[in-house]
């Protein structure tokens, strides 16, 4: 059995701000974030579009910016409505006490294809344009984030058997060994997510065919790391022994994998290099050159 280290929260103070760990892996984790899209930017079809405007470093920039209102803003709302409904509907100024922790990744989730949306539209871009760029660098965002809850010594997994060499005794928890579920995820749903995902990407895909490759990917390896991980002691286990987590994973895996076939069967990303048989169909002039082309060649 392993004890949990004893791990300030706070990283560092500078003057009055108190600096935690949590926070510092959230910016890593864009930051990597952020480096990783740029990278995105010379894979097919981002290399080469044009139309209505080129993929470009500013164009990242904000996308990262939506990404991250979208994360914080979702995922604070989407923890006090799957979580704490009564709690906070009673005491709704606590919302706003993020600084006492309380995220959802399914809120955040939501949160994100809302700003893409809007992004999306706003930029006339491809909703799952858009969203095909940005997934592929989203695990390592996640796994930042199970580093921080596990330097917060927060949720912490089931029992284990003392036997298990990993075994963790975390404070607050009792004295029975648990297993580090929170390194579970950072593996599974961030590390080997990103490996599988960033490899499947870099070959062009049908537009949708990433997204939905990664909503499905996500959706299982939560669903199986939840069989190690506490459920909130406010909460429990649901119908069918299920916890709230693994609920949530239930429609991101059958959206997708509906996702992930509609785009194979749809075939919706032709490539950009070559004319779709009606590309010119609404050009007056091209339509006029063709028809005194043929005219000719008939004289």
């Amino acid at each position: 059995m392993l004890r949990f280290p004893e791990i300030d929260p706070i990283a560092f103070r500078l003057g009055p701000l108190a600096v935690h760990w949590y926070a510092l892996t959230y910016l890593i984790g864009f930051g990597l974030g952020y480096w990783l899209l740029l990278r995105r930017l010379k894979h097919q079809p981002y290399a080469r579009i044009t139309q209505p405007a080129p993929w470009t470093r500013e164009s990242v920039e904000d996308l990262l910016l939506t990404a991250i209102l979208g994360v914080i803003l979702g995922g604070r709302l989407g923890y006090c409505l799957f979580y704490k409904p009564a709690y906070y509907l009673a005491n709704p100024l606590d919302i706003l006490k993020v600084w006492e922790g309380g995220m959802s990744f399914h809120g955040g989730a939501i949160g994100v294809v809302v700003g893409l949306a809007v992004y999306a539209w706003r930029r006339k871009r491809p909703f799952l344009e858009v969203t095909d760029l940005l997934v592929p660098a989203v695990p390592t965002g996640l796994a930042a984030g199970r580093i921080g809850n596990f330097l917060n010594g927060e949720l912490w997994g089931r029992p284990a058997d003392p036997s298990l060499p990993w075994a963790m005794i975390f404070p607050g928890a009792g004295p029975e060994p648990r297993h580090p579920s929170q390194l579970y995820q950072f593996l599974g749903e961030g590390l080997l997510l990103f490996v599988l995902l960033w490899l499947y990407a870099r070959k062009e895909r049908a537009r949708g065919e990433i997204s939905g490759a990664f909503v499905f990917g996500y959706g299982v390896f939560r669903f199986a790391a939840e069989y190690f991980r506490e459920p909130d002691d406010y909460l429990g286990l649901l119908s069918l022994g299920l916890s709230m987590g693994q609920w949530l994973c239930v429609p991101m895996i059958i959206g997708g994998a509906a996702l992930w076939l509609w785009s194979k069967k749809r075939n919706a990303h032709p490539p950009l290099d070559q004319p779709t048989p009606d590309e010119h169909s609404d050009d007056p002039a091209r339509s006029l050159s063709e028809e005194r082309s043929d005219e000719s060649k008939g004289s």
